[in-house]
């Protein structure tokens, strides 16, 4: 059995940026997700985790020779050992979004064969003070703070700089019971909204201390909606996706669309108006919450049908043939399944929604063994100093 590395320093030669928000670097045979690096470096990193297999993970500790895009994080906690909710507060705005360009064109490359320049586009607002949703926990001392990376240690905190100024402010002036998870929601009309989140018997069940019902903008529409449903974290990312959706889906008057994994139906509303009252739009989404709040909120267009439960249950059951698809799938992607059933439509049109660009990448592969052609695609830095980027492809 190979040695354990845990603990280990080791001086690395920094390579280049992958998934998840880290840099690889290659050590006697092996491979190491270094954060806290930029691409270039030169750094001393502690082993942070080692499993025994062909990879282990470490954080630079010290910065021996640096890139010119290295800056000083904005937070303390943004550093080995510290808070695990960001991931390049050490690098120029502009060159996170670089790095995060290359990430969704090596998983373009890698997992659908397609080489393509991207560029990741910021969206109003600035790096920080954007988090509208923030989780945080409880520690020992009923302090309220973030988990560390990759564990459920508490940093307890001040504040955060990217979450919207002032809306942790009444969470993080209480003592909580240890281990006491809280949703913080600021909504499109900076209205407050704290729940607190209790484990019993194995079900998570949420007391509402403040708020509930949140209002938001998007779309030419306002929104009332559950204010720890589902909802785009960045201010700016709601409106700027479905205007872009608007455009690409383009509809025709008359026509059949469906909205996968709808929400609460932002994408539905869009779509609803290009069909028109003689059209029809599908929309399916597994939250019961959600379709409640869309079926509300979209009551004043009944070309809107609704279906609750999950789409890979639902879709083979949709309208056909249809002439638009738009999807918004979770983390994980919509899968082969899925796909096959939305290929099955004959859609022209898909416009896919995705905050994975692996999850994005493995689908828009499955997708070209039905003949389907990534024909556009634009990226939006829609989670500032984390890895995470939204991005949304056309297919033809």
């Amino acid at each position: 059995m190979t040695e354990s590395w845990l603990g280990r320093i080791l001086e690395l030669e920094v390579g280049p940026v992958a998934h998840g928000g880290h840099c690889v670097s290659r050590v006697d045979g092996r491979v190491l997700f270094v954060r806290h690096a930029l691409p270039g470096e030169r750094v001393r990193a502690e082993v942070t985790e080692d499993k025994g297999g062909s990879f282990c993970r470490a954080d630079a500790i010290e910065v021996l020779s640096g890139s010119e895009h290295r800056v000083t994080p904005p937070c303390p906690l943004a550093a080995p050992g510290g808070c695990g909710g960001c991931d390049w507060q050490h690098a120029e705005p502009a060159y996170q979004r670089e790095l995060k360009a290359a990430v969704v064109a090596e998983q373009l490359q890698r997992l659908a064969g397609i080489t393509r320049e991207v560029v990741v586009e910021p969206l109003e607002g600035g790096p920080l003070g954007w988090r509208s949703r923030v989780r945080l926990v409880a520690g020992r001392d009923g302090q309220a703070g973030l988990r560390a990376h990759h564990s459920h240690r508490v940093i307890p905190i001040d504040d955060c700089p990217i979450a919207v100024p002032g809306s942790l402010d009444t969470a993080l002036s209480k003592r909580w019971r240890p281990g006491t998870e809280l949703e913080v929601t600021s909504d499109g009309d900076n209205h407050l909204h704290l729940r607190e989140l209790a484990t019993v018997r194995g079900r998570t069940q949420g007391k509402q201390l403040s708020g509930g019902m949140a209002i938001q903008h998007a779309a030419g529409r306002d929104w009332r909606l559950d204010a720890h449903g589902f909802w785009q974290v960045h201010p700016h990312a709601a409106d700027t996706l479905a205007e872009l959706v608007r455009e690409w889906a383009d509809a025709p008057r008359g026509g059949v669309a469906w909205d996968l994994y709808a929400g609460v139906g932002l994408f539905a509303s869009v779509l609803a108006e290009q069909v028109g009252p003689d059209g029809q739009v599908l929309a399916i989404e597994s939250g019961r919450r959600a379709v409640s709040d869309g079926e509300r909120n979209l009551s004043d267009l009944p070309q809107v049908s609704w279906r609750s439960g999950r789409v890979e249950h639902l879709i083979g059951d949709a309208p056909t043939p249809v002439d638009v698809v738009v999807l918004d799938p979770p983390r994980k992607g919509a899968g082969r399944d899925v796909v096959n059933a939305i290929a099955a439509g004959e859609p022209d049109r898909i416009v896919y929604v995705a905050c994975d660009p692996a999850a994005l990448a493995r689908d828009v592969q499955f997708f070209s063994e039905h003949g389907y052609s990534l024909t556009d695609l634009r990226a939006f830095d829609a989670f500032p100093m984390t890895h995470h980027v939204e991005c949304v492809a056309l297919l033809q």
